[in-house]
């Protein structure tokens, strides 16, 4: 078995919890010795394979039974890397925190950690939510963000939000993503403080006890909600009123920077996920329509090469037509100055929800019709999701034109 590449150890692993719930033991250490190999490239390899083949897609096919799989798996995992846990302890402890629980203390707290879930769509829109949730519920308590420093920007302007950083290495090897545990106790230990957890990737979705169980409250986004289509915005929104009792919290940016203004905003973003997006001239197609109709826009080049070559190539020589370079919190400002957003699945279609703006998001490469409902972006204005899995490329077009 130690001759299989660890891109093979992780589709059967895979392959083993769709058919039964149930996986290899074996199977699961060989990919975990290779994990935490000495030797960087291996490690991280592997470590890639376990997350991005095994831990993602049990999340993102949002199947309540692959819950538990994930929860046995992942905690056998965590326990072989820091032998000074059990996973019977981490399994029992993840049953009693995943149950949801009302906040009963009539106190304010003296700090609340609101955990963040690493990447920025769903920092907008979960746990901005739950934010919005402890400002109000709480409002003599210090509020802190725990996460990234990019991701913070989207909310630190005119709120009461602090900073509490907290790195996570995504595409690291398994003990660097298990590194900052340390960290979050020391930061959680303190006398009259809780911690809200929105099935973050810096607790490995729950698992890791990073404070006293009474003072943690966990809300796991796989599983809430059952099997229906609900987008998570709205589940989160029902998850905060019936813990803190907070009625219609919505999800909110405040990233405060300016980039200035265009009628359209673009993002071609996949998260380094190719099979979100749309392969040949369709990009150019789309900036041509807009470009055509006399709208000016506004194209996101992204944080990497390949994304900023494609937006590039889609926006030379066009007319009304320009790209942005800078953060993410910069072009979600430029996005709250726009009238219209168009984009694949990704940050961008969040942050048009959050700021009313009107948008239509093109889904492609969902692994399940659930996936694409829950991450559907719910905001004040109209919210279109375009299939492209079950559409032609110039369908989409004209579904698009429409919407002009």
């Amino acid at each position: 078995m130690e001759s299989i590449s660890p891109e093979d150890l992780a589709l059967e692993l895979l392959n083993q919890c769709l058919r039964g719930n149930d996986y290899s033991s074996e199977l699961l250490e060989t990919l975990l010795r290779l994990a935490l190999s000495e030797d960087p490239s291996t490690a991280t390899r592997a470590s890639r394979a376990l997350f991005r083949t095994v831990v993602e897609t049990l999340a993102d096919l949002f199947e309540p039974c692959l819950c538990d799989c994930y929860a046995a798996l992942f905690s056998e995992a965590i326990a072989y890397a820091a032998p000074r846990y059990r996973k019977q302890d981490l399994l029992e402890r993840y049953r009693r925190v995943r149950q949801p629980r009302e906040y009963r203390d009539a106190r304010d707290p003296s700090r609340v950690f609101v955990l963040s879930r690493v990447t920025l769509g769903a920092d907008i829109a979960i746990t901005s939510i739950l934010l919005a949730a402890a400002m109000r519920r709480f409002p003599r308590s210090e509020i802190y963000f725990a996460g990234p420093e990019k991701n913070y920007e989207l909310f630190r302007t005119g709120t009461r939000i602090r900073h509490m950083p907290a790195a996570y290495a995504r595409d690291g090897a398994l003990g660097g993503r298990l590194a900052v545990l340390p960290a979050l106790q020391d930061a959680f230990s303190g006398p009259d403080t809780i911690v809200l957890d929105p099935d973050s990737r810096l607790t490995q979705l729950g698992l890791l006890p990073v404070c006293a169980e009474e003072n943690y409250y966990f809300f796991e986004s796989r599983a809430y909600g059952g099997y229906g289509n609900e987008p998570l915005s709205a589940l989160t929104r029902e998850w905060v009123r019936r813990t803190f009792g907070v009625e219609d919290a919505h999800p909110f940016l405040a990233p405060g920077s300016q980039a200035g203004r265009e009628d359209i905003t673009v993002s071609l973003g996949v998260g380094e996920n190719p099979a979100k997006r749309i392969a040949g001239p369709f990009e150019r197609d789309l900036i041509s329509l807009f470009s055509a109709a006399g709208r000016g826009v506004l194209v996101d080049r992204g944080g990497s090469k390949e994304e900023s070559d494609r937006v590039d190539a889609a926006v030379k020589g066009l007319a009304n037509a320009r790209t942005f370079t800078g953060s993410f919190s910069a072009f979600a400002a430029a996005i709250a100055n726009s009238s219209f957003y168009c984009g694949y699945d990704s940050a961008g279609q969040h942050a048009a929800a959050a700021s009313g703006i009107r948008l239509a998001t093109i889904f492609a490469g969902a692994p399940c019709s659930r996936f694409a409902g829950r991450w559907k972006p719910e905001g004040r204005a109209e919210s279109i999701l375009i299939s492209a899995d079950a559409l032609s490329p110039n369908n989409i077009l004209s579904r698009i034109r429409q919407l002009l």
